[in-house]
């Protein structure tokens, strides 16, 4: 792969200078990045919720296996097109990930060879355009033993700042004692790990999200969220690895639209049988992160007053196609200056050790 490295760095190289100076790539001009400014003063935008694939991929597939990607989506394949939609929001840095983990279905070797691609194929990227992106493994987590030695890979040797997960593996969350050689390792590496759902496939029965609305993405991600993140508590892992960081997408799911009945559950609930030590208002305003995808000023104002302003991430969900949550929070009128670029940037700045 050192061809496509060595033509990414150069490639890099002039796209970023043209992108920041207003100059031209091919003869094209290109847009200058939008200055998100808060009070004045311009404000880092950091984005952790940042798909991708990579379609070289297929070429390591079975043959007759068909491709269990969507390529053709306009904008997942990495390319300029990318930096434009980060320039024209105001994102100054995106975590990338590969995050629909249809390799949580392969062999443990085909599994192998899937993940070392994509890591490779991201460290390219990223050093191809260092001052834009950072990368984050997306694991066999299947494989436990695997997944562990798969992170240790990618964020020693490679760089990268953490991984993507999913909610499930083979319908079950990955919170038995069988994962823990992962959140161990996790822990140990001192990296957060992000977790992307996959329309709640492991908790509703086949075809009751289908009909009108596009329920499976509507209800089903933030679903799987919230039963992710409700697993991690009640199953004991944040008290195994208490020093781990997990980050909910899509806003944490609904766990923090109705957290009250999750804090009183074990308490009031005879066959509740939880293992978790602490309150999960504990766990919420320490080792679990959300996003900020709830797209509303009172939805960001009930976040912040169930998780706190430390635990709330700029995400993105690009190159999806939903409403930007950048002047939600600038033009919040329950949040601080402070705690505006917190939110945009400070607290990814910290957790990913982004150089500013």
């Amino acid at each position: 792969m050192s061809n496509r490295r060595d033509f990414l760095r150069t490639a890099g190289q002039a796209t970023v200078g043209a992108w920041l100076t207003g100059g031209t790539v091919s003869g094209l001009a290109q847009p200058v990045r939008r200055d998100v400014r808060i009070a004045g003063q311009p404000a880092t935008v950091v984005d952790i919720h940042a798909h991708c694939v990579f379609p070289e991929v297929a070429a390591i597939l079975p043959a007759g296996m068909a491709t269990p990607f969507n390529a053709g989506f306009p904008g997942l394949t990495l390319g300029p097109d990318r930096l434009e939609v980060m320039d024209a929001r105001g994102i100054d840095v995106q975590a990338l990930s590969v995050n629909q983990y249809w390799w949580y279905a392969e062999d443990r070797d085909l599994a192998q060879r899937i993940v070392r691609m994509h890591d490779e194929g991201l460290a390219e990227w990223c050093e191809a355009y260092p001052d834009r992106f950072v990368a984050l493994s997306s694991v066999a987590l299947q494989f436990p033993d695997l997944a562990a030695a798969q992170l240790e890979y990618a964020v020693n040797e490679l760089g990268h700042r953490g991984a993507s997960i999913g909610g499930h593996v083979a319908n079950e969350p990955p919170t038995s004692a069988e994962y823990d050689a992962f959140w161990a390792k996790a822990q140990e590496l001192d990296v957060p790990i992000f977790m992307h759902p996959n329309n709640a496939m492991n908790v509703v029965r086949e075809g009751g999200l289908a009909g009108r609305g596009n329920l499976g993405n509507i209800v089903g991600n933030p679903l799987e969220t919230t039963v992710f993140l409700t697993h991690m508590m009640f199953d004991g892992v944040l008290d195994r690895f208490p020093r781990l960081k997990v980050c909910g997408a899509h806003g944490g799911g609904y766990l923090p639209s109705y957290f009250g009945r999750t804090e009183v559950a074990c308490g009031i609930r005879a066959n509740a049988n939880c293992a978790n030590q602490k309150l999960p208002s504990e766990y919420l305003r320490d080792q679990v992160f959300v996003d900020t995808m709830v797209f509303s000023e009172e939805g960001l104002r009930h976040l912040v007053a169930e998780t706190g302003v430390s635990q709330i991430v700029y995400g993105s969900d690009i190159p999806y196609d939903w409403p930007d949550t950048i002047d939600i929070v600038v033009d919040s009128p329950s949040l601080s200056d402070a705690d505006k670029r917190a939110i945009l940037g400070g607290n990814l700045v910290e957790l990913l050790r982004i150089e500013t």
